[in-house]
């Protein structure tokens, strides 16, 4: 089967070259991204296999579905930017990977924690300037903290793990409480009183119409003065604007986000030489509170290996007539 994959770089190609290769199926990597203008790329393969800022519109699905393609394996957990509704008419499959390395998350939304409370980048780029001194750098401890859990899949009950060895005290929320997380010590409280009583709040919620925006100048409202805010779920999670309010009258006192909603024209390319263009990224970026990595808190060599090697399981799996982790639309 011929397998495209859109947004493929170096480590793609590694880790999927790497992986066991099911005999009948035929890898081409293709770095830019899906959109309607690069569908035509996809012609005549069987598979497309998309990362999470590739275009899966319903034009884009027509596209593909005229071009022969039969199913989109995702490379990713979560599909909110697949039309659901579009490739279910056309008869297009979805398939994804449902988790590869909860730790490689969760342990991403720790070092955002950490190097926000200690100042790591304010630190260490004084120190390469020759100013070691500390004033402005005074941090806390996180022992005896409260700590909210905002969505306790797989990845948020992996990070309350993480955070309750540090003796934070934690709070969740989530429509369907987790076992795991509750033989933690965790209290599952309604987000308003979460974002109440938390000095710290991590998202790890997948992205639905009922989850958009769910950190809004209302919830943020809510916050102690000084919070710390840790977004590496999905961008669209929070409202971006509201967050440069919440930081500039100190409502929210720290800032870590591994994505952004409108990340998908930014991130995964190396855009240095270029003057940005996206205002309100440009405005986040001057806050010394705030740290802003580009979606990178899957890349670990575990995650990218268990992606590749559940991608490929997919596709086989489905090329057999038994798929396997199915999205259904």
């Amino acid at each position: 089967m011929r397998t495209i994959l859109f947004s493929s770089q170096a480590y793609d190609r590694d880790s999927f070259l790497a992986a066991n290769l099911p005999g009948d199926v035929e890898l081409h990597f293709q770095s830019a991204r899906l959109s309607l203008d690069t569908a035509a790329l996809a012609e005549h393969f069987e598979v497309v296999c998309p990362f999470i800022n590739d275009d899966l519109s319903a034009p884009v699905l027509e596209h593909l579905a005229a071009g022969g393609t039969r199913l989109i394996a995702l490379r990713s957990a979560g599909y909110n930017h697949v039309d659901l509704a579009a490739a279910k008419r056309l008869g297009l499959d979805i398939v994804r990977v449902p988790a590869y390395s909860p730790h490689a998350v969760a342990e991403h939304a720790v070092a955002l924690i950490l190097a926000l409370n200690r100042r790591l980048n304010r630190a260490y780029n004084r120190t390469r300037e020759g100013d070691f001194t500390l004033h402005g750098l005074t941090g806390f401890d996180l022992y005896g903290k409260t700590v909210g859990v905002v969505g306790t899949g797989q990845i948020g009950a992996t990070f309350a793990k993480i955070m309750a060895g540090f003796g934070c005290q934690l709070l969740a929320y989530d429509p369907y409480p987790n076992p795991e997380v509750l033989a933690l010590g965790a209290r599952y409280l309604p987000l308003p009183q979460l974002l109440a009583e938390a000095h710290i709040i991590s998202l790890h919620c997948p992205l639905t119409e009922d989850s958009k925006h769910l950190i809004n100048a209302q919830s943020l409202a809510h916050l102690q003065p000084g919070a710390m805010l840790i977004n590496t779920g999905r961008g669209g999670l929070v409202d971006t604007p509201a967050l440069i309010e919440a930081l500039k009258d100190g409502q929210l006192g720290y800032l870590g986000l591994d994505v952004y909603e409108e990340e998908a024209q930014l991130f995964f390319e190396d855009r240095s030489d270029l003057p940005l263009q996206d205002d309100v990224l440009a405005r986040l970026l001057t806050f010394p509170n705030v740290i802003i990595t580009a979606h990178q808190a899957f890349l670990t060599r575990e995650a990218l290996a268990a992606i590749a090697g559940t991608t490929l399981q997919n596709i086989a799996a489905w090329a057999a007539g038994t798929p396997q982790n199915r999205v259904e639309g």
